[in-house]
């Protein structure tokens, strides 16, 4: 475990696979001192492999926020950041666990049915991707304040812009991720709090159809450790003049501006 008093310390929850996990790796990689959680246990061997501190918990628990938390506060006296990223709807992936793909923003062989979704769907949804993000913020403001400094970076979504019918609770949700993120920003920038979303396209951790790579101006599926990097900017001094956005790391895939 890195022990440099000077070397930040960030919490990246989601942190056992896929994005997380390549976010956790690259602060490792630059001597960040680090707070992993993940439901399934993964985040703690990622933690033991990187040195760092690894805890179990589910982001719909308060009491596992706040541990993890509390084990950074412990641990290192301070947290200067936080990566707020969360999971994947089972309504996401296909009935083998691959991920549903969609090229365009609008596809019309789409069948997608709204009306077919109920209400335990879109709650879980909210739970999963919204509210996880305010129970962290709740923990992590008091602490910002008491140092008065703090970033927070959320990842969300290339379909929260330009929604997409394969997408549906996802791109509802984190469109309104977007709009939190805003809110926390306009409210804390005086405090000298950053908050910022991260929009992730199509990741080469998802096997990919042709369609879908036809559709990407750069021809490719991004890399995890692409996202990473633009995470790492928005946690660092040198991004210290942006808050309140939201950035695509989509390779053009969204026509939006």
């Amino acid at each position: 475990m890195s022990s440099h008093v000077d070397a930040p310390v960030y919490l990246v929850t989601a942190a056992g696979r896929g994005i997380g996990a390549a976010c956790a790796r690259l602060l490792a990689a630059t001597g960040a001192r680090l707070v992993l959680l993940s439901p399934s246990g993964a985040a703690e061997a990622l933690a033991r492999e990187l040195g760092v501190v690894g805890i179990t918990g589910s982001m719909s628990m308060v009491d596992d926020l706040r541990r993890m938390v509390a084990s950074a506060l412990d641990n290192f006296g301070r947290i200067d950041g936080a990566v707020i990223n969360t999971g994947i709807l089972p309504s996401s992936l296909r009935a083998d666990g691959s991920s549903r793909s969609a090229g365009p923003a609008y596809d019309p062989d789409d069948q997608t049915d709204l009306v077919d979704i109920d209400d335990v769907e879109w709650l879980a949804g909210y739970d999963m991707m919204f509210l996880s993000v305010v129970r962290l913020v709740r923990e992590l403001i008091p602490v910002y304040r008491r140092q008065g400094k703090g970033v927070v970076v959320a990842i969300s979504t290339f379909s929260a812009p330009e929604p997409r019918l394969a997408y549906p609770v996802s791109s509802c949700v984190r469109a309104g991720l977007g709009a939190l993120i805003k809110l926390l920003a306009d409210r804390h920038a005086r405090e000298g709090f950053r908050f910022n979303c991260v929009q992730p396209g199509f990741l080469d951790n998802w096997e990919l159809p042709h369609d879908v790579i036809k559709a990407i101006p750069m021809a490719r599926a991004g890399r995890t450790d692409e996202v990473a990097e633009t995470v790492k900017f928005l946690l660092s001094n040198a991004s210290g003049y942006i808050t309140g956005q939201s950035i695509l790391v989509d390779g053009g895939i969204n026509r939006s501006s």
